[in-house]
């Protein structure tokens, strides 16, 4: 049996990030193969565990992707790993809809053990309703332990221990403070910038958290058997369509240009994964470079271009190969900041204007920086396909643009976000998750078809 843990906390900036890292790399350092997963759909977390782990991290996603996708991402992964750990998103409770996408709703689905991780700064013995509350509000979720952050000194810890004694969840360490091990954040989430030391700071978390942490116990209590129960059976279904593409006959010949440099990388590894079944996946700059690839399809992907925009304004030959390729019929997925960088210009937070490809008219403006925030579910006639809205930046259309879809939240309200379809270029803030559906085929074949 080997052991597997999802690592959760009662709300967001609990720690549990930097917890993850140190306990992969910890681990790492050990000889030990270690699997990580993040659940929701992040995409700045796993490129953090990929480097901690040197092993690719995988989303696991109960809104985005079917059940059936989630068990077998999980299983396929965690296969040939010794140690299996996925990082919770948020509070262990919170998803899209009540539990729907939550931490809980994955630690039930996979059967897997929770090590919460509790911000213990400003408490002691009241941790322990806390604690009870969380591990008797659904029985179908196993606690099984507890690290408390942010306690400083033995005798602290010795009040947090009494109250995990007196609710029945085990104590397995504390972390104290430690300013060396504090990954820097930006709008969207930690930070990636190539300027920060990620690996300097994920050993720190690792040589901090092996004094602390008693990891051998850690890893004694999450060992279970794979297949000890079933899936609660109150789960509601999605009721999204499940396609099993990969059985249909598509061709497999495309040639795929996708879009990756500092500021375009917020892809999903399994979106990728679906772009190589289908043909050759040819990455490329549009900062570095001065042309696009021949392909087939474009897919620019989110990211940060309002970092380099000077870079990429000035960068007029790839500008105008891509705009080229879009005005001759090219096929193109364009995702937030790829949307953007399709766009007339991107303004700066100080106003500056910094002209872009110019395919589409609309210009998107850090001026007045307004959070969007949520899962997204797009209806195209008879296509339904999921992804997730995450930007700061404001849309300013230069005149009236086509748009295709419906567009709906996680709680079935219908939104206002644009999806422009100009020509065969799709482009808007939603990041679209189909590592499990037809929908990257179809497109393929036929734009028109589904949209």
């Amino acid at each position: 049996m080997k052991p597997k843990f999802l690592i959760a906390a009662p709300s967001s900036n609990s720690g549990k990030t930097t917890i993850t890292l140190g306990l992969l790399r910890l681990l790492k350092n050990q000889g030990h193969k270690v699997q990580p997963f993040k659940c929701g759909p992040d995409y700045i977390d796993t490129k953090h565990h990929t480097r901690a782990a040197h092993q690719v991290s995988i989303n696991l996603d109960t809104y985005m992707m079917s059940e059936s996708h989630v068990k077998d991402l999980y299983n396929q992964y965690s296969e040939e790993a010794d140690i299996s750990i996925i990082e919770g998103v948020m509070g262990l409770f919170d998803g899209a809809n009540r539990m729907q996408g939550s931490s809980a709703e994955i630690a039930m689905l996979l059967d897997v053990p929770v090590i919460l991780v509790v911000n213990a700064k400003a408490m002691a013995y009241s941790v322990a309703p806390l604690l009870f509350g969380l591990k008797n509000f659904n029985p179908n979720i196993k606690i099984v332990g507890v690290i408390f952050n942010f306690v400083n000194t033995e005798s602290h810890y010795s009040f947090l221990k009494d109250a995990c004694d007196d609710v029945g969840i085990e104590a397995l360490g504390y972390i104290p403070n430690n300013v060396g091990i504090s990954i820097p954040s930006r709008h969207l989430g930690l930070a990636i910038s190539s300027e920060n030391d990620y690996e300097t700071i994920i050993e720190n978390a690792a040589q901090h958290l092996a004094k602390f942490i008693d990891t051998d116990r850690l890893l004694r209590i999450c060992k279970s058997d794979e297949n000890s129960k079933q899936y609660a059976d109150f789960i509601e279904e999605k009721g999204a369509k499940e396609v099993d593409f990969k059985n249909k006959k598509y061709p497999n010949d495309y040639k795929i240009a996708v879009a990756q440099d500092d500021a375009f990388n917020f892809t999903y590894f399994e979106n990728i994964k679906t772009l190589e079944d289908l043909g050759e996946v040819i990455y490329f700059s549009p900062l570095k470079d001065k042309l696009m690839p021949e392909a087939d399809m474009l897919y620019l992907a989110g990211g940060y271009p309002e970092l380099f925009l000077e870079e990429l304004s000035s960068n007029t030959s790839m500008r105008k190969s891509i705009f080229d390729f879009c005005s001759n019929g090219g096929k193109v997925i364009a995702e937030c900041g790829g949307m953007m960088y399709l766009g007339n210009m991107i303004i700066n937070s100080e106003g500056g204007e910094y002209p872009m490809v110019g395919f589409l008219a609309v210009g998107t403006s850090m001026e007045k920086a307004k959070l969007s925030l949520g899962y997204r579910e797009v209806q195209l006639n008879d296509t339904i396909i999921r992804g997730h809205e995450f930007h700061y930046s404001v849309a300013i259309e230069k005149e009236k643009l086509p748009t295709v879809g419906t567009v709906f939240n996680a709680k079935g309200i219908e939104m206002q976000t644009p999806i422009y379809k100009l020509k065969n270029v799709m482009a808007s803030y939603i990041h679209f998750y189909w590592g499990d559906s037809s929908f990257i085929a179809d497109f393929l074949l036929d734009i028109n078809q589904i949209i």
